[in-house]
């Protein structure tokens, strides 16, 4: 089922990390696509917008970002918006993506991806901050569900229909993680497949997968190593009610060579042929 915008399925990504640039320029990896923290090229130049120029060039190329902070009670960062936007028009980005969170306070970023009470009230302030932002960037924000570690006592909302009640509201795309599906189930008690089956198909833009480390109590998203069977199973889960949409491999601790990189996102090319494509509830 295709997203209401018509943004296309780019096929298999990874992200584009500084450790693989002299491969990436030198041997142009048949990779579909990458995907770019934003804040590592808002405020850069010199090599690293360099290469970031050259790999637009060949390849498509999306933003994501961790420090819009959607959910802060902050002034919306418009100054922070104008570079997002610059970079976006550079590159011809294809969307531009960040986090449902919030990510600090009275101006200081913490550099954290911090959790959000799932109340009407905070549907209401969320709905109006993308609303802004989406009008300033003049394209549909696209948000991710974050990994998390605590649920807040006032919530009267699970976060799968707050996402989707948010992203009707505010007609904003969804990214959808599906190694953060599976690290916040566990870590809450949450039914994953549930959560999967009640994300509004036509809201989803993109699909995260990742590896992470499991405390045994508790799962940690590190992006640090392969993507369990699990995640797998959730992600065909995905593509039988979903069809094919941009799928993204992220590692970005004890970060191996390219083509190890590159062949665990190209796994997810078995689990999209291994089951029939189930209409869309």
């Amino acid at each position: 089922m295709a997203n209401r915008w018509g943004y296309p399925d780019l096929g298999f990504g990874v992200g584009l990390r500084t450790v693989h640039f002299p491969y990436i320029l030198n041997q142009h990896p048949r990779v579909d696509w990458f995907e770019i923290l934003s804040e590592n090229y808002m405020d850069t130049g010199g090599r690293p917008l360099y290469v970031l120029d050259q790999v637009a060039e060949r390849y498509p190329v999306v933003l994501h970002g961790v420090s819009m902070s959607v959910g802060s009670t902050d002034p919306v960062n418009f100054e922070y918006l104008r570079k997002l936007k610059s970079l976006a028009q550079r590159i011809n980005a294809r969307w531009v993506s960040d986090h449902l969170c919030w990510t600090g306070v009275a101006g200081l970023n913490v550099h954290d991806l911090l959790p959000m009470p799932y109340t009407d009230e905070s549907l209401r302030h969320v709905v109006e901050r993308i609303r802004v932002i989406s009008d300033f960037l003049e394209r549909p924000l696209v948000l991710e569900n974050p990994s998390t570690y605590l649920e807040f006592h006032v919530s009267t909302w699970n976060e799968w229909d707050f996402m989707a009640e948010m992203a009707g509201q505010a007609n904003c795309g969804l990214l959808l993680d599906v190694n953060n599906v599976y690290v916040s189930a566990f870590n809450h008690g949450w039914d994953a497949n549930a959560y999967i089956d009640r994300i509004p198909a036509d809201r989803v833009v993109q699909i995260h997968l990742a590896g992470h480390t499991h405390k045994g109590t508790h799962i940690l998203d590190t992006h640090s190593d392969h993507v369990v069977d699990p995640v797998w199973e959730l992600y065909r889960r995905v593509y039988q009610r979903m069809g094919g949409i941009a799928t993204l491999l992220e590692w970005d601790e004890d970060v191996p060579d390219f083509e190890t990189v590159h062949a665990e996102a190209l796994k997810a090319r078995r689990y999209r042929s291994s089951g029939e494509i189930r209409e869309a509830a």
